[in-house]
Formats: structure tokens, C-alpha cells, sequence
């Protein structure tokens, strides 16, 4: 890191890390209310919601919650699980991505490619040779972008009812050697 303040090693979350993880997605919602582009989270805080907030925890009770920490505090979060029922099924093994998120107040920093190397490792340790993940592709399409910088490759486009609207995505891959 740039700044040199180290990274400790990503750790293990749980129930008492939901908080934390809750607090970086109202950062995430903050930044991108901010940059106009509400239309992938919204523009209120999503603290407020009980479905998330309990699928966060339903994460960390799986073990399947992932922590980057940095100076002591958490800077990021990865969720592993099964894909969403809108999502085609893997014909193989998978690790599927449900959760990444990254403090915007340390853009830059390379938090979101740390916890997909972390990512890798789990699939690699699980014999999975398939990294999946989906997300919002509306407005300008920059988290598909990003996701393909970091080495997927897109794959199903699907839409999610939300009210009158319906919510763009994009299933993105990664084969693992």
C-alpha cells in the first residue's frame, strides 16, 4: 500500500461484524448518491434494511464472510455463497461471489482486487476452477468494467423486478488453472 500502513492478513467474519460490513455499504451508497448514480443501490442508507442486514449475517453464521482489515478497522468485505435464483446454475464446482464491497474513503487502494485474490484461493483450496459473480449493469457500466479488469468475463445479463423498475445485472466469470 501507497500510504504504508500494512495489511494485516484478511481475517474471518462474524455476527459482530455485521455492523462493520453494514456501514460499508452506506459508504458505498453515499459515494455513488454522490457521483449521481443511485441506480445501483439506491440513495438510502441500506443499514435500514432488515433483508440485508440478514443476509449479511446469514453470511457470517456460513463462515462464509471475509474481512479485509487495515490499521485495525475493516476496509472491505467478501461474501461467499450460492448464486441468486435469477442466475443460471454452474454446470461445475464454483465459488460464486455474493458480497464485495470496499471502503470509499480508500479508493485506490487495492482492496477490491486484495479479496478477489482472496477469492481465487478459496475456489483453488476448494477445487473449484470457477470464480462467478454478478452485478448492477445499468447506467454507465463500470462495475462490469472493473469486474473485467480483475480477469472475468461476462456471461448471462438477467434483469431483477424491483418495484415498477427492473434492476440490470451481469453475471461475470473466471476460470481458475
Amino acid at each position: 500500500m501507497s500510504d504504508g500502513t500494512e495489511w494485516t492478513d484478511i481475517r474471518s467474519g462474524d455476527a459482530d461484524d455485521v455492523p462493520a460490513v453494514m456501514a460499508l455499504l452506506d459508504g458505498a451508497v453515499r459515494w455513488l448518491t454522490a457521483r449521481g448514480r443511485p441506480g445501483q443501490w439506491g440513495t438510502e442508507p441500506l443499514s435500514g434494511s432488515r433483508r440485508l442486514t440478514t443476509l449479511i449475517a446469514g453470511i457470517a453464521a456460513a463462515g462464509d464472510l471475509h474481512l479485509a482489515v487495515r490499521g485495525g478497522v475493516v476496509v472491505g468485505a467478501l461474501g461467499i455463497g450460492k448464486p441468486p435464483a435469477h442466475v443460471s446454475p454452474a454446470p461445475e464446482p464454483e465459488i460464486y461471489i455474493v458480497l464485495l464491497v470496499a471502503d470509499r474513503d480508500h479508493p485506490g487502494r487495492g482492496i477490491g482486487r486484495h479479496l478477489l485474490a482472496h477469492a481465487r484461493r478459496l475456489a483453488v483450496a476448494a477445487g473449484a476452477r470457477l470464480l462467478r459473480v454478478d452485478c448492477y449493469a445499468g447506467d454507465d457500466q463500470a462495475l462490469v468494467r472493473y469486474y473485467e479488469s480483475q480477469g472475468f468475463t461476462a456471461t448471462q445479463r438477467f434483469t431483477v423486478p424491483q418495484g415498477d423498475k427492473r434492476w440490470p445485472a451481469q453475471v461475470l466469470e473466471q476460470r481458475l488453472g
